[in-house]
């Protein structure tokens, strides 16, 4: 496959007369020169304000030959949208300007090299939720909620956020079950781990994962020790069972297109209770790095609890806890005596070079960001990118999320045509498209949403709040009694829908898009329970500017929510239910605004909405 070399760009004044691909390769050649040099300036990378890996940042030249990607440039608005709706979360009218200016290509280089913006720990920091009083915020989980809305529902790295959501619902730790000190600035830190590892190396992020606090009291590698034949002690076993099953290489063995091996006409699995049982034993000996050895006294109590530090540090080795015994898996070996650092790299390589490991992801992520049930096809390219992003490297995120957005089966529109493709929106997705789409704003900067995940009243969903490591549904679930069923077509945010979800969500929009998010006293920091205020409030201007036109509103809605995807039929009864109510330039402000009310419900409520293509 060709790639690009700095010497093979045209000059700047020949550019103009290129194809756009050959534009497209220039511009990103520059973006990618800006960003080295940015980098050196700086000298170097290191973990950042989030306190992470000392490697330094991840920064490949993604292959952008283009070889073999039809499809570089959106023909129209619609095409835009949803484009941008699988990659990010909002394709507003600026939004699709941009990405038409640019290109599918040099949109995605600019997104890979966008400059970070406040990481989720400094805004706790800022919003004085590292102070130790007598609000306790050290033994709470609101701070975390508070700050995933910030970043999730404001801000720039649009692109870099939906892909760490995606992310944090394959390497699932859930703040719900987190009951430990420091328990927000934990998943703050986990969360800005994923941000950062969001267009990396997928054998960074796995050791980040792995080493990460949160993860490590999740799934019981804090304090894992090795075995003691005296009390018959054996090492836990959580995080090696789960770091195979769900986070790398899946129960069963897999073909490059994710379709289960197989002999003797039955699939073949990958891992045995054997392997389980000797790669818990590289997982002994770490545990919450405290050496700074701070202990604060909360204000007015009789106890100490530790500094903050620890929440965003790897954890670190006890080499005396860890176990020396030979470890056996996957058909590696970890010689007795292996000190423990040296056992965890031979661990991870080994998870990270299984064939299977690029197509279970692969499969996992085109499943997040554009249809639940792909094609072997569509799995097999990405996961040849996981493979060799062109370059001769493994595990390239950006490779990975070109190959997922620029596939045939994203951008084709056979696929749009098709009734197997695409997926459901995941409900919080949907509330932070909203968020995104209509410019919500914290008149107080406090962002006070709280977790959301009531399905009877809210969204059935909340970020960081999966309730088992398992995620809110399984990426291999089928809805049963169904069309989807008779074809065993997978389908995992089904797994969310019934009658109370379906009503709860509605009744939680329909709010929300009205009055915005009641908040408890917004200007202060803690949960106080009084001075409710509608604070994280919508700005609908530019619907309003269209209010006395129906369809025109409708049509506005549909690009930017819809993608364009809402049906003739659908469009005429939105149409008519808004012509039901005369709304004219003289109407009153509440009559104006409860037009865009109405409309932008309907848009959210509608199958042809829900079902993202």
């Amino acid at each position: 496959m060709a790639t690009i070399e700095q010497d093979d760009l045209p000059s700047d004044a020949l550019i103009e007369h290129e194809d756009p691909a050959a534009r497209t390769r220039a511009a990103i050649a520059g973006a990618a020169a800006a960003a080295t040099a940015a980098l050196a300036a700086c000298g170097g990378g290191g973990g950042g304000s989030d306190g992470g890996s000392a490697e330094p940042p991840f920064v490949p030249v993604v292959d952008f030959s283009l070889d073999g990607y039809t499809y570089l440039a959106a023909n129209n608005d619609a095409e835009a949208a949803r484009f941008l709706q699988q990659a990010q979360f909002s394709s507003t009218p600026q939004e699709i300007a941009a990405l038409r200016s640019e290109g599918y290509a040099l949109w995605l280089a600019r997104q890979f090299q966008q400059p970070r913006g406040q990481s989720g720990w400094d805004w706790l920091q800022a919003r004085g939720y590292g102070a130790i009083d007598s609000n306790n915020y050290f033994f709470n989980q609101y701070p975390a909620d508070f700050m995933l809305w910030s970043q999730l529902l404001s801000g720039g790295e649009a692109m870099r956020k939906r892909v760490a959501l995606a992310l944090s619902e394959i390497f699932v730790s859930s703040l719900t079950t987190a009951e430990f000190t420091w328990r927000s600035h934990a998943y703050a830190s986990w969360w800005d781990m994923l941000m950062r590892n969001a267009f990396g190396n997928f054998r960074q992020l796995l050791e980040d994962v792995t080493l990460h606090p949160a993860m490590g009291y999740f799934l019981n590698t804090k304090g894992n020790q090795k075995e003691n034949p005296s009390t018959g002690r054996v090492p836990d076993e959580n995080y090696a069972r789960e770091v195979m099953q769900l986070f790398t290489i899946g129960l069963l063995e897999l073909n490059l297109d994710g379709t289960p091996k197989m002999s003797g006409g039955r699939p073949i699995e990958s891992y045995t209770q054997d392997d389980v049982t000797h790669l818990a034993r590289v997982f002994t000996g770490w545990d919450f790095d405290t050496s700074d050895g701070v202990r604060h006294t909360p204000v007015g109590q009789n106890y100490t609890i530790e500094s903050s530090a620890f929440a965003r540090k790897p954890m670190s080795l006890r080499e005396s806890r860890h176990s020396t015994l030979e470890a056996r898996f996957l058909g590696a070996t970890v010689p007795a005596g292996t000190p423990g650092r040296a056992a965890l790299r031979i661990a991870l390589d080994t998870l990270f070079n299984h064939p299977n490991t690029g197509p279970f992801f692969a499969r996992q992520m085109i499943q997040r960001l554009v249809t639940s049930d792909p094609s072997p096809a569509y799995v097999a390219r990405v996961a040849s990118k996981f493979n060799n992003n062109g370059k001769g490297q493994r595990g390239d995120l950006q490779a990975v999320m070109v190959a997922i957005l620029l596939d045939p089966e994203a951008r084709g529109g056979l696929s749009l045509s098709s009734s197997t493709h695409g997926k459901l929106r995941e409900p919080m997705v949907r509330f932070i498209q909203w968020a995104r789409s209509f410019d919500v704003t914290s008149a107080a900067g406090s962002w006070k949403v709280f977790d959301l995940a009531d399905a009877g009243t809210q969204l059935g969903q909340s970020p960081l709040r999966s309730p088992s490591v398992f995620n809110f549904f399984r990426p291999g679930y089928v809805p049963p009694n169904t069309a989807l069923a008779a074809r065993n077509a997978t389908a995992p945010e089904f797994q969310l829908v019934n009658e109370s979800s379906v009503g709860g969500y509605l009744n939680f929009m329909q709010g929300v898009i009205e009055r915005g998010i009641n908040c408890p006293n917004p200007g202060v920091p803690y949960a106080a329970w009084n001075n409710y205020a509608y604070d994280v409030k919508a700005n609908y201007a530019r619907e309003l500017a269209l209010v006395t036109n129906a369809a025109a509103l409708v049509d506005h809605l549909n690009l930017m929510l819809a993608a364009g995807q809402i049906s003739p039929a659908t469009r005429t009864l939105m149409v008519n239910a808004l012509n039901a109510t005369t709304v004219t330039a003289a109407s009153s402000a509440d009559a104006r605004n409860r037009r865009v009310w109405a409309a932008v419900l309907m848009v959210m409520a509608c199958p042809e909405y829900l079902i993202q293509k």
